[in-house]
């Protein structure tokens, strides 16, 4: 079997005759070609962008439905003064500024590790195969390709070896599809076995997949529990406001008639807090900052809602080649096996009655195999390093046909024309695929896997590879063992999944007692019991039984894996799937989070939401544990501002009922914003916070906003009514009461979701204290402010109320958090 990719070849030699090639394909385009081809426009020229762009992220952040409502409210501000009413404006530029700057910063590091990630496909160009991005293909290009290969741009087949070609992303039909010279192939398809090369006959947005690939490589903020929930939120307090605000314009003109102007700042005070203007900056803020420090552990997230997925998931699905071992395997024995007397062999017997299975012949014939494989896996790898010049120099070991391996036959085949001229087809593969049950030399094979090794069969038969079954009458003669590479840092990742109650299983094609002594002394539980795949049930049912009983599985078939997620979806589960092979591409792309690794194959890196660039399993936990800070922080953030919407919107209603002014102006409700919600809010969105995250979003922080948000109003109202009726033309004074009850319940609601404590969060809520301290004491600042607490009694009986409020908080959240199950909170 020739490589596609070779720059010359014989047609004496044997495959040259199955690519049925020209010179013109063989030689592929010139560099005159190319140029003329480019000049023309006919390139792969489909924008693939990891981000948004500079201008959809500054429309994106400036043009929102709440700063055009605070821009409009500013505005008036600035028509009836003073400016100091104004400082909540100032709100809209720190929102805006901080949202540019840090997706910009996300933007960068995208781009930055898309570009490192990014698939370079092989194209012949004068002769020669040369790597090229994917955006610098040309029409007519000659494109290679081998196991694992994305197929980039739509063509049209010009070399076939046994290419196999799987289409399940674009058409759904899982078996793949043998490929012939003349074929089609589309954009969007991968090689599962086998290699060739096609021509490409449309390329940039002509090609079949190219508006799909665009959207699935881009940036994204939407498609998220945590997003869509956040927006019904604000959709519904959208429709809230419009009434609300039109009931408190009416009645503040008609209250302060002679002053329009006051009652134009009140109505303006009532309306700015009910807008929760925070709460999308810090989502974004905190998810563009996740994917920065991700993206210095060399983390590329391809979309942005993978972070929330991941931190939802409580199963993750392992494949041991690539993510539990690394790709390099070694031969550490050549164990050839002796005829028994029924013809079969066995191992330990005498081996002079049978030449094949002579160690010098077994090795040429294994040399054979590795050159004849274009697109060596790691198995294969391991041989050609061992045995690769074997049969070299004497023109012995002729290779007539091949058929590559593949993950659902479990085998790879060579038909040979041996020294002493005979044909025969040689086949390398699993042993339990390969050889009948109960033979001989199964044992050996199982203790040998249950060391943690891999074990491979080598057979002959006269028997032809395009046959039903070319191993029917395999002649086993040896077995090749090989030695896996754990990963350092395996062990230790695995009990992080275990501590923080993420249940890890092992999905691989290897033998099921190799993967379980593999995955067994890396500490993983249940690992002593792993299941061959083969024996799984195909009932759905008895499927997902299994499947959440089972910690280890063996044989199993790509399809097999992609069950085997649905089946633990099935049953509540969220399920992340890691892989670095062709043959984990169908599982990647069910589970609901797909990780791919940065060496893997180009299909497992295009349908994966997460690469890992460096192929470190050990990144995984940070993935984990930066999507639990996200969700974590934004439910306590959130939880925060509709307080302050529920309470703003129920002071408003209170005063259009009673027909008093509003108790706050702009300046007072600006800083209640900064000391109890925007300071406070932007520090717990970006602490550590390692809870899992749950369903039930919006329903849950709607239980412990609404009756927080309405204890908060009710106590403030009770107290700037009393504080009326003791002296009802001193407005300040009881603005002055209003604000410091207001105050006190909110900096306890702010204790209350801070929990559990720490000292930086302590020392967070006694600054905002100290702050308004300052805010009341210091003369110019209650100047500035219109704050002045006059006498005693008023002002103590806020703080009373303040803490019976408080009280009554406290009885709220506990009887809440219990009965959402979340008795740490």
């Amino acid at each position: 079997m020739t490589h596609p990719a070779e720059d010359t070849a014989d047609p004496s030699t044997p495959g040259a005759h199955s690519s049925g090639l020209g010179p013109e394909h063989r030689r592929g385009l010139t560099a005159a070609e190319v140029a003329e081809r480019v000049a023309r426009g006919q390139v792969n020229d489909v924008p693939v962008r990891s981000s948004r762009s500079l201008r959809e992220i500054v429309r994106a952040n400036v043009f929102t439905r709440f700063n055009a409502i605070i821009g409009v409210m500013f505005a008036i501000i600035l028509v009836v003064g003073p400016i100091q009413d104004g400082l909540f404006g100032l709100v809209i530029v720190a929102n805006t500024a901080i949202g540019i700057i840090q997706e910009l910063r996300a933007k960068k590091t995208l781009d930055g590790l898309a570009l490192i990630g990014e698939a370079k496909p092989q194209v012949r160009r004068d002769g020669t195969a040369q790597q090229v991005p994917v955006s610098g293909i040309v029409l007519d290009d000659t494109v290679l390709l081998g196991i694992g290969d994305k197929v980039v741009v739509d063509g049209r087949v010009t070399e076939a070896e046994g290419l196999e070609i799987d289409e399940s992303l674009l058409t759904g039909e899982p078996d793949p599809v043998l490929k012939r010279l003349g074929d089609e192939v589309m954009s969007g398809s991968f090689v599962v076995a086998g290699a060739g090369a096609f021509s490409a006959t449309k390329v940039g947005r002509e090609a079949y997949a190219a508006q799909l690939a665009e959207e699935a490589s881009r940036f994204t903020l939407v498609r998220s529990e945590l997003r869509s929930g956040i927006d019904s939120i604000l959709k519904f307090i959208t429709y809230l406001l419009i009434p609300t605000a039109i009931g408190l314009i009416v009645s503040q003109l008609a209250v302060e008639g002679h002053d329009w102007r006051e009652a134009v700042r009140r109505m303006v005070a009532g309306i700015v807090p009910m807008v929760p203007e925070g709460l999308v900056l810090l989502t974004s803020v905190a998810f563009a900052i996740g994917v920065v420090r991700l993206g210095r552990r060399q983390c590329l997230v391809q979309e942005l809602p993978a972070i929330e997925g991941l931190a939802r998931v409580d199963t993750v699905c392992l494949d041991k080649t690539g993510t539990l071992t690394e790709g390099g395997m070694d031969v550490v024995e050549l164990r050839p096996l002796a005829p028994t007397t029924d013809g079969h062999l066995r191992p330990g017997a005498p081996l002079a009655q049978h030449v094949l299975a002579d160690p010098p012949v077994l090795e040429r014939a294994l040399g054979a195999m590795g050159r004849a494989d274009a697109r060596p896996n790691p198995s294969m790898q391991a041989v050609i390093d061992a045995y690769g010049s074997g049969g070299e120099g004497a023109g012995e070991w002729r290779v007539l046909e091949a058929v590559p391996f593949s993950s659902a036959r479990k085998w790879s085949g060579v038909q040979l024309l041996e020294p002493q001229g005979t044909e025969a087809s040689w086949l390398l593969g699993a042993p339990d695929v390969l050889l009948p049950a109960g033979h001989a030399a199964l044992a050996e094979v199982d203790e040998l896997g249950a060391q943690g090794l891999r074990v491979l069969l080598l057979g002959r038969t006269a028997v032809p590879l395009d046959a039903p079954d070319p191993a029917a009458e395999l002649q086993p003669l040896a077995l090749v063992v090989l030695r896996q590479r754990l990963r350092e840092d395996a062990a230790e990742t695995l009990r992080y999944f275990e501590s923080q109650r993420v249940q890890a299983k092992v999905i691989s094609g290897d033998s099921a007692v190799s993967v379980g002594a593999v995955a067994a002394h890396l500490g993983l539980p249940g690992a002593e019991h792993p299941v061959d795949a083969r024996t799984l049930p195909t009932d759905p049912e008895a499927l997902a039984d299994t499947a959440d009983r089972t910690t280890v599985f063996g044989r199993v078939t790509p399809q097999q894996k992609r069950d085997l997620v649905g089946a633990m979806q099935s049953r509540g589960r969220t399920v992340a799937m890691t892989g670095d092979g062709v043959n984990d591409v169908l599982a990647l792309k069910d589970a609901d989070i797909g990780v791919a690794m940065g060496s893997g194959s180009e299909a497992t890196r295009a349908v994966a939401q997460i690469v890992l660039l460096d192929d470190s399993f050990a990144t995984l936990p940070s993935v984990v544990a930066e999507g639990r800070r996200v969700i974590g922080n934004i439910e306590r953030v959130a939880t925060l501002f509709l307080v302050k919407t529920v309470y703003s919107v129920l002071l408003a209603l209170l005063v259009v009922i009673t027909q008093v002014p509003y108790p706050f102006l702009p300046r007072h409700s600006t800083v209640l914003s900064s000391l109890t919600i925007g300071i406070p809010a932007f520090f717990l969105a970006l602490a550590p916070n390692n809870e899992r995250a749950r369903t039930g979003f919006v329903k849950r922080v709607l239980r412990l906003a609404v009756p927080g948000g309405v204890i908060a109003g009710a106590a403030t109202f009770t107290a700037y009514m009393l504080a009326r009726a003791d002296h009802a033309t001193d407005l300040k004074a009881d603005t002055s009461v209003a604000t410091l009850t207001l105050f006190l319940v909110a900096i306890w609601v702010l204790a209350i979701v801070a929990r559990p404590y720490t000292w930086w969060r302590l020392a967070l809520i006694g600054t905002m204290c100290g702050a308004f301290s300052l805010v009341l004491t210091v003369p110019w600042l209650s100047t500035f402010f219109q704050l002045k607490l006059t006498g005693l009694r008023d002002p103590w009986t806020g703080v009373a109320i303040a803490v019976a409020a408080g009280l009554l908080l406290e009885v709220a959240w506990r009887v809440i958090t219990r009965r959402l199950g979340d008795p740490d909170r």
